[in-house]
């Protein structure tokens, strides 16, 4: 498989064959001055998207002039600045945070260290604020060469991250071995194809790999996040594994259990619900003499929140993933990336994804639906259920959704309440009917005879500014209720 010690190794030795370093390559021995390691990721990330490579190495213990191996002392592991670690200095001053990382190999007996950079995406890489590029083998801002910044921001524009290489000059059996194809194919509901040929033609049908000149095939980042075997098979987007993180009571200080998936999303998305559920608490009920154990948070809430925190995270975000974290009292599911769509207008605004191509192939595939976000599903599950309102946040630069235990009406506080009245009102709006005292009850399982607990809650949600009357000339028993924007 690739990305092994060999791999390494032999990256290494085409990269020292080439008669001259690149604007994406760079050879060094010792130098280690971290402030210019950064400016070179930025440079050498620019220029690797500006020359259509999906990759950029800065190589260390190659002399620059013969191309020689030679070794190196510098140990990245070992470097800090001030008290901090190198790879965690640098990552802290790129913007945005693209996916780089360092390789230890054995090359002729002597040690070498290959930095990989991924290509920019979306905008230019900046360190410290400053956009640089290369100009030939040299390291230059960027802002004084306009034709290439022009040129840059073209091919950024034109390129989505799923049509990127996640691994080059694969032989065709290779490919078969890196991906889960028969998945693929049942997924689809079509039959397995016979013959080698015929299974490539129809992954590469749908942009999962993609054939070059030289007749070898390239497996792009659509085909390998989703159907991966094993997303530590392609670098990189092992980082874009799910990682489920259960602890044992209501804070993050408790004893964790975790585990990263490392399947492609789709192929692993069954699987992963199942692990999940697995670790989600439950009640035990009695009904006719018989004791059966009734889940938390209903299934389907967990599948829509779980797709959606894979389908809109911002995949250019580098060291970072989904992730899915069970408290005793809560489930919060995060993604990279800040949502496209306000969080307060998740329910009825209509979808936008940063990852059409991902999204679209997820839907196909069945694991969520062509229109609407998931969100106004997620909502009634907990209605029904009579489960707290869902909690949607922007937290740093991630989304977070949150799930929580059962809890009575007497013990939530104003926020619980405002943010249940709001979301109950955003799901009769867009089911075209209005939030009224009745529907409240019904929501909170409130009896009849307790109108005015309602009526107190309504009043709670208007004061907040969530909530208005949607015929305010009306009696107070004929009363209609709409969300602030409606």
């Amino acid at each position: 498989m690739i990305r092994d010690e060999d791999y390494w190794r032999s990256l290494v030795r085409e990269l020292t064959a080439l008669p001259r370093e690149t604007g994406w390559l760079e050879f060094k021995q010792n130098k280690d001055d971290p402030q210019e390691i950064g400016e070179y990721i930025s440079a050498m990330a620019n220029t690797a998207a500006l020359d259509g490579k999906a990759q950029a190495y800065l190589v260390w213990g190659v002399d620059d002039n013969t191309h020689e191996v030679v070794g190196t002392t510098f140990d990245p592991a070992a470097r800090r600045v001030g008290n901090e670690e190198l790879e965690s200095w640098l990552l802290r001053r790129l913007a945005p945070k693209i996916d780089f990382q360092f390789k230890h190999v054995e090359v002729d007996s002597q040690r070498v260290v290959v930095l990989v950079i991924s290509r920019a995406f979306r905008h230019p890489v900046q360190f410290t604020n400053v956009e640089y590029i290369r100009v030939g083998s040299y390291k230059k801002v960027l802002k004084d060469f306009q034709e290439k910044e022009r040129a840059l921001w073209r091919i950024l524009d034109a390129v989505p991250f799923e049509m990127l290489a996640a691994a080059e000059r694969l032989a065709a059996d290779d490919v078969l071995g890196l991906l889960d194809y028969p998945s693929y194919f049942d997924m689809m509901s079509r039959p397995l194809p016979d013959g080698r040929d015929a299974i490539l033609q129809a992954l590469a049908a749908d942009h999962l790999i993609e054939r070059d000149d030289a007749g070898s095939w390239t497996v792009r980042n659509l085909g390998a996040i989703l159907f991966a075997k094993r997303l530590s098979d392609f670098g990189r987007l092992q980082r874009k594994a799910v990682r489920v993180i259960a602890y044992q009571g209501t804070s993050r200080m408790d004893p964790p259990r975790e585990k990263e998936g490392n399947r492609g999303y789709a192929a692993g998305f069954e699987g992963l619900i199942a692990f999940i559920n697995g670790l989600l608490p439950s009640n035990e009920v009695i009904g006719q003499a018989l004791r059966k154990s009734v889940p938390m948070y209903p299934e389907l809430a967990i599948r829509e929140l779980v797709a959606n925190a894979l389908i809109h995270q911002d995949l250019t975000v580098g060291g970072s993933g989904p992730m899915v974290e069970i408290f005793s009292d809560r489930m919060e599911v995060s993604n990279p990336g800040i949502p496209l769509v306000d969080t307060q207008r998740l329910l009825d605004h209509p979808p936008r994804s940063r990852n059409e191509m991902l999204a679209s192939l997820m839907r196909r595939v069945g694991i969520c639906e062509e229109r609407g976000s998931g969100v106004d599903k997620v909502v009634f599950q907990t209605e029904l259920y009579q489960l707290p309102a869902p909690a949607f946040d922007t937290v740093g630069e991630s989304t977070r959704s949150t799930l929580f235990t059962p809890m009575p009406l007497v013990k939530m506080d104003k926020e619980d309440r405002n943010r249940a009245v709001y979301l109950h009102a955003c799901l009769r709006y867009v089911q075209r009917e209005f939030m009224t005292n009745t529907t409240l009850r019904d929501r909170f399982g409130i009896d009849p005879k307790n109108s005015a607990t309602a009526s107190r809650l309504l009043k709670e949600a208007m004061a907040a500014g969530l909530v208005r009357l949607a015929d305010p000339d009306a009696a107070p028993k004929l009363r209609r209720y709409v969300p602030h924007w409606a």
